[in-house]
């Protein structure tokens, strides 16, 4: 493989030469104004999709960024600023896909906007994406009756995602969206099981006081026969079997390279710690979810078998969704998260969690014949250079500064063969720390543990962006993540993930700046390397 290096452009004196590299940004400027994004061609990617959508050539009416510069030279303020930029021409090509839309099937199970998103496709597969992402909504699919699934919207939009010569990823989407951040669809459960949570609330996460989480179903009815004669797990295996045997084509022809198992909220697996819709602001600590009389009852068991009855309970000193940890008795420095009592309670909860998926897994390797599989973790960075981790610990992360929390979910990975899926690969942590400096979030350090624990246990790796990136600085940072420089093992991410198709990303500035990127995860040559236009801001590190 090809070492990738350090890009140094000599420009001619007309060119801003900065003394440190810099750090790409759309942010607020200093006299306290939004600085427009501006473009290097213009709206150029929607017109060369179209043109070549009609077999025609474009070339010409390129105007090469050598060309630019030189005719630039004369004018008065210099059109470009340089900066230090890795050059990834000719490292590991890291394929990228990009999510669709989450509402892009509807109730009815008819795809939204045909004509539109045919549009929109053709423009991506304009610029070499590999593939979209899609989420196969469980509460769209059997929403009415039980192993009853209709996947007519989905298989014209698979049709239509083939003829263009695109893969797909399939997320087996088994949690409810909206309430949570980018949601802009509601899409529930299945009827059928939000008339059992009716009469059995206890099927939802709860927290202490007693609220009930509908985003999915508890972890305590993987094994309970409560959804009209069937657990949980039979659930998840039978709608993934169907899925499996409707989608039989796209399999043999390698179209679907693989599925993601939805695990928790958000298609994550984690407890849903720190809901929206129940007043959680970033960057509170959240609550753990474990009342439900499922959970209970096997914390209760669990205090028994420990010898320890009285430590069948979930902790009294946690304060709320939007504590912080050193103001709880449970995750201050020294707090009761490092007694004998909470050792042993979050060993149980992170337990669960891993179990869950591990269960879930099983059930999918057993509905997939062998297809690739992957599960998806979130990137909980806030609260990480703390001695507690308070945030990682209520979504089930046993992550506190002097355990490691990820290698034992990365080897329960590597027994199914899954890939992990991680995210908030675009983030900085001194932009964290400017933004946020109450948050003592570390987003670079997360990631750097989380890529090294799958790295460690030989399972894939793939990524995607937690938050929207239009930007320079943050395709950087994801292209370092993705491709580490150096690394004496030569190991790079499988696949990125970019979230989402949306009419901004087709923005032509931003379009350009996404058209750079899959170039570069792609490991091919850019000719601006090392260049940023002048009315991009630029701030120094």
């Amino acid at each position: 493989m090809a070492i990738s290096s350090i890009h140094t452009v000599l420009l001619p004196v007309s060119v801003v030469k900065l003394g440190a590299p810099a750090r790409l940004s759309a942010r607020r400027s200093s006299v306290g104004e939004w600085r427009s994004v501006s473009t290097l061609s213009g709206a150029r990617p929607l017109v060369y999709a179209k043109a070549k959508q009609r077999g025609e050539s474009v070339e010409e009416d390129r105007v090469p960024i050598e060309d630019q510069l030189a005719s630039a030279e004369s004018d008065d303020e210099p059109p470009f600023v340089h900066f230090d930029e890795r050059d990834f021409a000719g490292t590991a090509c890291v394929p990228v896909y990009v999510m669709l839309p989450l509402g892009v099937i509807d109730m009815n199970s008819e795809v939204v906007e045909p004509d539109e998103l045919l549009d929109q496709l053709r423009t991506l597969k304009s610029v070499n994406v590999d593939g979209v992402m899609v989420d196969c909504w469980w509460g769209i699919v059997e929403a009415h009756t039980p192993q009853v699934y209709n996947w007519s919207g989905y298989k014209k939009l698979f049709h239509m995602i083939r003829h263009l010569g695109l893969k797909i990823q399939v997320v087996m989407s088994f949690h409810e969206c909206g309430g949570n951040v980018g949601d802009d669809v509601h899409i529930q459960l299945p009827q059928w099981v939000r008339e059992i949570g009716q009469t059995n609330p206890d099927i939802y996460f709860t927290d202490r006081e007693g609220i009930r989480n509908s985003e999915c179903l508890t972890w305590g009815i993987d094994k309970q026969r409560v959804l009209r004669g069937r657990t949980a797990l039979e659930v998840y295996f039978d709608y993934m079997r169907s899925f499996r045997g409707e989608f039989d084509e796209f399999f043999e022809d390698k179209i679907i390279t693989e599925i993601e198992v939805g695990l928790g909220p958000c298609g994550e697996l984690r407890y849903p710690s720190y809901p929206a819709q129940h007043g959680w602001k970033y960057p509170g600590i959240g609550e753990f979810q474990c009342y439900d009389k499922y959970l209970m009852k096997s914390l209760k068991e669990a205090a028994e078998v420990r010898g320890h009855s009285f430590w069948g309970r979930g902790p009294d000193n946690t304060e709320s969704y939007n504590s912080t940890p050193h103001g709880t008795g449970f995750f201050r420095d020294g707090g009761d998260y490092d007694s004998y009592y909470g050792r042993f309670f979050l060993n149980w909860y992170s337990r669960v969690l891993i179990d869950h998926g591990d269960r879930v897994l099983s059930m999918a390797n057993l509905a997939f014949e062998g297809n690739c599989i992957a599960a998806k973790l979130s990137g909980i960075h806030w609260w990480y250079k703390t001695a507690s981790h308070a945030a990682e610990l209520t979504a089930g992360f046993y992550n506190p500064s002097n355990r490691d929390g990820y290698g034992p979910i990365a080897a329960m990975l590597k027994k199914h063969d899954a890939a992990l899926n991680f995210t908030c690969v675009e983030l900085r942590t001194l932009v964290q720390h400017e933004d946020f400096p109450e948050a003592l979030a570390d987003p670079e350090g997360l990631v750097w543990q989380v890529l090294n624990a799958a790295w460690d246990a030989n399972i894939p790796v793939a990524s995607e962006n937690a938050l929207p990136c239009y930007d320079r600085e943050g395709y950087n940072k994801i292209l370092e993540n993705a491709k580490p420089l150096n690394d004496p093992d030569g190991r790079h991410l499988s696949c990125f993930t970019y979230l989402r198709l949306n009419s901004t990303l087709l923005e032509s500035q931003n379009f350009v700046e996404f058209e750079r990127f899959v170039k570069r995860m792609h490991g091919e040559a850019v000719s601006d390397l090392g260049l940023l236009p002048r009315t991009q801001e630029t701030k120094l590190e």
